[in-house]
């Protein structure tokens, strides 16, 4: 939740300094760990701009330094062999804003940490396991986006050494014929397969020393050879230069498949490539009018219609036209969209929300009208708001450059009395299980602010076990903790006054991660044992680090197949059932798995990226019906992409008003607009922050964060971002935590309780 151990030190270094041995290393597998040679046996990102520097450095006289440039992280890593099930230690010396260390490919879990260190260097260390058929794994540093140049050095990788990739094929040679090229080489120790490359492109591959290049275009090639295992694959061989056929250059053939489209001011061609042509020649009625290098075309001619032909075109010369094709420019004008159909509408609480189907005509929006007024316009065909009680009609019409379609059918919908804003609520949680340098507060001393209490922290008996243990904190730690049944008392006395009192899994170091069927079947049997103890209103899922990730190929939102993601969801559900409609279920995710999915989900399509990045979208929206409160930690975060396609960096309203959005807009799942987060309910949503500015990092001051309500809520005093809506229900605000707040003179719970009530 908050950097436990990092907050408490905040408090307690003042009185001294903490200094760390240096742990010793059995061996570094590594190659290159310190760039003494540059950046030989590291890949790095393109756009990086990596590069050995001579200072800063950590030890020998030079160190890696990178730079991040929009998408790109700045990574830089390399392969390394390593041995089936065996153990290994990483670590390695960065400096930086946001420096991230890690190990992908492991067969099991993927590792990675982090460390923000500006002004000195800081040591990361990992350690893992590899599975049961791995032969090498890939270690990497980066940075993180939108962040400045990071710096990273003696990169140590101790484990027992695996076989490498097998040797680079020799004695290559080659015969031709018209239509064939023929390669045989010596065979590489311990090859299993070798990769034929021609023109430095990979055409095919053998298991055999030798390979036939059937079909190659005529004209003279280079070839080389590469030989593969489970390893990886050796450098390519020498070359050896073979021509097949007549190279000598021809008349290119005349291009094929043209066709002619015209617009209001335009006529577009396409054709399908020439072989041999490096450009094409355009004719309109007989006289040529252009050139390409492509095969598409466009040009802006008066009105009218017109024949259009094409020519390929070499060194040698020039084909003949094609046949002609008719195109007509300036009489295309589309009609205005269809009128949309299947118009609904739903009323949840105070929220209405419309849906409906596209309209024909390719719209590029649509308008919602409630009534005679225009209330809103959209680029989907669905459209929410929230009313005060009474009786509404709405209909829905379709927008294009050439104008506006009719209005839908009306739709009538009827909203309950009750206005969503009167129960604003301040969640805060409780350090139940430690003190954490704030000091122990006594459940029945939990100030009356307080809508809703989090007891921190149940955690697992091991990572993947699902048993959940819940143990309050020692006296010799907390010398005011009270007894069980006074504990018990103050609870009930807590809900009898209309709080809810939830036990919260997991946060800094309670890592889950339900693997299996029992993991999941031991989590609901736990986690029930302990609400049903102490007479608990329901669950708080504070997953963080490891705990969920999404495996590669887990890309559809409403069906996720990752065994971690997958049972927590049907331990949630089943929890549900359980407990009934009063079951409490809130989440406190970091934005990492949350509003990062909009730029990244999962490992993505290369593999390259965090597996962990949005890995908490599918459970929410699996979740939504039943969850009560999503309060996501705006907080310990670094940049973030917001709606507007811009960096967010915490610690102001721009950043809280950006990342809620997110939640009560809906986004497209990195980028796919066919993999859509939808929008929660805004009373499904608070605002998570630091209650101090030694509780996490991110505080945001008092001022700040109620402008950023003024500009969730009513649409006032927005600075630079602005929302795509007005979310009047915005429920409220969670804190990290009631112990930290009063320890800082109760600044969060006073101040921003009486600005919600103000609300109210």
């Amino acid at each position: 939740m908050n950097l436990r151990k990092l907050a408490a030190a905040a408090v307690l270094a003042i009185g001294g300094t903490m200094l760390a041995a240096t742990p010793a290393h059995a061996a570094n597998i590594a190659s290159n760990p310190g760039f003494e040679d540059g950046l030989t046996g590291w890949t790095c990102t393109a756009s990086s701009g990596a590069t050995a520097v001579s200072s800063p450095v950590h030890g020998g006289s030079k160190a890696l330094q990178a730079t991040p440039q929009g998408s790109d992280t700045g990574r830089c890593q390399q392969t390394v062999p390593v041995k089936p099930s065996s153990s290994y230690s990483l670590s390695g010396w960065v400096r930086g804003a946001y420096v991230f260390l890690g190990v992908s490919g492991t067969g099991i879990t993927e590792q990675s940490t982090w460390t923000s260190s500006p002004s000195a260097y800081a040591q990361l260390t990992r350690t893992f396991t590899t599975g049961a058929s791995t032969n090498s794994v890939t270690i990497y540093v980066n940075s993180w986006y939108g962040q400045g140049a990071y710096q990273a050095d003696d990169i140590v990788l101790d484990g027992p050494p695996g076989a490498g990739a097998p040797a680079v094929p020799t004695n290559v040679t080659g015969t031709s014929t018209p239509s064939t090229a023929t390669l045989k080489w010596a065979a590489s120790e311990g090859a299993t397969s070798y990769n034929v490359y021609r023109d430095g492109t990979k055409v095919g591959s053998a298991t055999t020393t030798t390979y036939t290049d059937i079909g190659a275009p005529a004209g003279s090639h280079v070839y080389q050879v590469t030989a593969v295992n489970a390893v990886g694959e050796s450098a390519r061989s020498e070359s050896v230069t073979l021509v097949v056929g007549n190279d000598t250059p021809q008349v290119p053939a005349t291009p094929t498949g043209l066709t002619g489209t015209g617009g209001t001011t335009t006529a577009t061609l396409k054709w399908t490539a020439s072989s041999g042509a490096t450009s094409y020649n355009v004719y309109r009625d007989g006289v040529k009018v252009g050139t390409a290098t492509t095969t598409t075309y466009t040009e802006t001619p008066s009105a009218g219609s017109y024949s259009y032909q094409v020519s390929a075109v070499n060194s040698v010369g020039e084909s003949a036209k094609t046949a002609a094709v008719s195109v007509t420019v300036g009489n295309d004008t589309p009609p205005p969209p269809g009128t949309p159909t299947g118009v609904t509408a739903t009323v949840s609480g105070t929220t209405v929300t419309l849906k409906w189907n596209g309209a024909s005509g390719n719209p590029t929006g649509y308008n919602v009208y409630r009534g005679n007024s225009k209330v809103g316009t959209t680029t989907t065909t669905t459209f929410s708001e929230v009313l005060a009680g009474g009786t509404y009609a709405y209909q829905v019409s379709a927008v294009n450059p050439t104008g506006e379609s009719a209005k839908s059918a009306p739709v009538t919908v009827t909203v309950g009395p009750g206005d969503p804003t009167s129960n604003r609520v301040l969640v805060g949680y409780l350090h139940a299980s430690f003190a954490n340098g704030s000091g122990y507060v006594r459940m029945a001393d939990v100030p009356k602010e307080w809508d809703f209490i989090n007891l921190s922290f149940g955690e697992p008996t091991s990572v993947t076990s699902g048993d959940i243990r819940f143990v309050r904190c020692p006296v010799a730690e907390c010398p005011s903790v009270e007894p069980d049944a006074d504990f018990i008392a103050a609870i009930k006395a807590k809900q009898a006054q209309g709080k809810k009192v939830l036990i919260s899994i997991g946060g800094q170091n309670g890592q889950v991660q339900l693997t299996t069927t029992a993991a999941r079947d031991k989590f609901v049997e736990s986690v029930g044992a302990i609400i049903d103890k102490y007479g608990l209103d329901g669950l708080d899922v504070d997953f963080e680090g490891h705990s969920l990730y999404l495996n590669a190929g887990d890309t559809n939102l409403s069906a996720p197949t990752t065994p971690v993601i997958v049972n927590l969801i049907s331990a949630l559900k089943t929890l549900k059932a359980k407990y009934g409609s009063k079951f409490v279920l809130t989440m406190a995710p970091e934005t990492f798995f949350v509003q990062l999915g909009y730029q990244f989900y999962g490992p993505g399509a290369n593999g390259s990226a965090d597996q962990r990045a949005g890995s908490y979208l599918p459970v929410i929206h699996a979740m939504r019906n039943d969850l009560t409160l999503l309060h996501v930690q705006d907080y310990n975060s670094g940049p973030i992409t917001g709606l507007d396609n811009q960096y967010h960096t915490m610690g102001n309203a721009d950043f809280h008003i950006a990342m809620t959005d997110m939640l009560l807009a809906g986004f497209p799942i990195a980028g796919n607009t066919n993999n859509v987060f939808p929008a929660l309910r805004p009373e499904q949503v608070a605002i998570g922050l630091p209650a101090a500015q030694y509780a996490g990092n991110g505080y945001t001051s008092v001022a700040e964060v109620q402008k950023a309500f003024d500009c969730l809520a009513k649409g006032t005093n927005c600075g630079t971002y602005k929302p795509r809506g007005v979310y009047r229900g915005l429920r409220g605000l969670m804190t990290w935590s009631i112990n930290w707040d009063k320890y800082n003179n109760f600044e969060f719970s006073r101040n921003h309780r009486a600005y919600l009530d103000a609300l109210n």
